[in-house]
């Protein structure tokens, strides 16, 4: 199981974490995560606003030959991405427990400001062994 990289987006669209996790992947300038982030909100709006389904909560999954993409979208609108090999299983409770570390090592921490970028080392550490541990 390879996991390629984490991305965190609050409500508005901001990049708020991004993490890679294998060293292989190429390397993005800070613009271009900016317009990944933007990109990917954008369309995951309209998809929930053309879809079909009432309750559609807009792209959950991207599958392609060289990538998988997964979408975690919280009641208050951070979107958690994960990239992962093609064909990943169990991506959606990969994502609930950094969802569960986002919350016990960010939220919780007195000193973060909702929606503004990530920085705890915490979180960190832990995301890495979790990652590490899959």
């Amino acid at each position: 199981m390879v996991v390629y990289s984490l991305y965190i987006l609050n409500k508005a669209a901001g990049l708020i974490y991004q993490r890679d996790f294998n060293e292989g992947l190429r390397k993005l300038s800070s613009n271009d995560y900016l317009v990944l982030s933007g990109t990917f909100h954008a369309v995951h709006a309209i998809a929930s606003r053309i879809s079909p389904v009432p309750s559609s909560s807009g792209i959950e999954v991207l599958e392609t030959e060289t990538f998988r993409l997964q979408c975690f979208q919280t009641l208050t609108g951070t979107k958690f991405l994960l990239i992962s090999e093609p064909r990943q299983q169990g991506s959606d409770a990969i994502l609930r427990r950094i969802y569960e570390l986002y919350a016990d090592y960010v939220i919780k921490n007195p000193f973060y400001q909702i929606e503004m970028p990530v920085r705890c080392d915490l979180f960190d550490r832990h995301l890495g062994a979790y990652i590490k541990s899959l």
